[in-house]
């Protein structure tokens, strides 16, 4: 990173201590919801973002948070908001209505919140639909005044998530982050495609490149980030300031510390030792924050999710009955033989 862009991002004006106190760990973890049919699905929740943060991730970032739905109170929400104990507390906030947007920033700022992230590059349907998340691009007008809003109520930093814009015709993201760092935003976060691209093709990491000159505030590259090598191409190509893991997370929830060290010329940690217990205790602390009932079902797309990446040859009835069982001792148990089977293997073949 360089020197006057590490300065820039370690103002406590700007983002967090973290940086400050770990010199190689300026990798965002941010798990992106927007690809999934419900863009409040539980990734980044509070047991992932301990994880992420645990293994030196720069910075951990709440899930995306309806702010109409936080304003008005409805159950769940003040969960998804509830401070973690971690150094820095940042907030994502979607929503398409400016009074709901200021007060789900004041909500989340009474919560314990360091920043507030404002949401607007998810593509799925369910939120642009309503006006919200990436369809704001193409109103940039009706988009300031979201941001204004939400500057105007609160003393912390204010961030945006954005993309390219809403498709090749509309490639706006350099003025909208113009206009968010005239209206007092401290940094934006550039998604490589555009809306209408969704994931397909690659990210266009070049382009990101356009929003970094366009600004003085940090810019965040992100956008196909899995490897130590995808995290320098981005920053060579981009000329960002730091980079934002998303989906590569998904099974991994180590991943950007490790990246981040590698990056910083340090040996790239392999995944924990004992896998097992690793998901294990995953599980556990989301059925612990969660309540039983609703845990298992939060708990099943991490759980698939170490299966395809740690454990893909699991056949089929198993893998349905640690996705699917609602005793948490049969699941503990059926992971156990799992990934301590997938171990066994992984040893022998070496």
């Amino acid at each position: 990173m360089p020197s006057g862009a590490a300065a820039a991002l370690r103002d406590p004006l700007i983002l967090s201590k973290e940086w400050a106190d770990n010199e190689n760990a300026w990798f965002l973890c941010m798990a992106d919801l927007s690809h999934l049919a419900k863009p409040l699905a539980v990734i980044t929740d509070e047991p992932f973002r301990r994880r992420a943060h645990a293994h030196g991730a720069g910075l951990v970032v709440s899930e995306m948070v309806a702010s109409g739905e936080l304003a008005r109170g409805r159950a769940g929400h003040s969960l998804r908001i509830r401070h973690s104990g971690l150094p820095v507390h940042m907030v994502q906030l979607a929503g398409r209505e400016a009074a709901h947007m200021a007060e789900g920033a004041r909500i989340a700022v009474g919560e314990g919140a360091d920043i507030v992230d404002i949401n607007m590059g998810c593509p799925a349907r369910k939120v642009t639909g309503g006006y919200a998340g990436s369809a704001l691009m193409r109103d940039l007008d009706h988009a300031l005044t979201l941001i204004d809003a939400v500057v105007g109520t609160v003393e912390v930093p204010v961030t945006l998530k954005m993309r390219l814009g809403w498709d090749e015709n509309a490639l706006n993201a350099p003025a909208l982050a113009s206009r968010a760092e005239q209206a007092g935003v401290k940094m934006v976060t550039v998604h490589g495609r555009t809306r209408c691209q969704f994931y397909q093709g690659r990210a266009d990491w070049p382009a990101i490149a356009r929003v970094r000159q366009a600004v003085s505030i940090p810019v965040v590259a992100n956008g196909d980030v899995s490897t130590p090598q995808d995290a320098a191409e981005i920053l060579e190509q981009s000329g960002a300031d730091a980079v934002m893991i998303g989906r590569a997370h998904y099974g991994a929830p180590w991943l950007a510390g490790a990246i981040a060290a590698a990056v910083g010329g340090v040996s790239l940690p392999e995944p924990p030792d004992a896998l097992a217990d690793y998901v294990i205790a995953h599980y556990e602390d989301m059925l612990s924050l969660y309540g039983m009932e609703s845990g298992v079902r939060q708990a099943r797309k991490h759980l698939g999710w170490y299966l395809d990446r740690h454990a893909p040859g699991t056949d089929a009835q198993t893998r349905k009955a640690i996705l699917t069982s609602l005793d948490p001792d049969v699941v503990a148990a059926l992971v156990r033989r799992v990934f301590s089977g997938e171990a066994q293997a992984l040893r022998s073949a070496a």
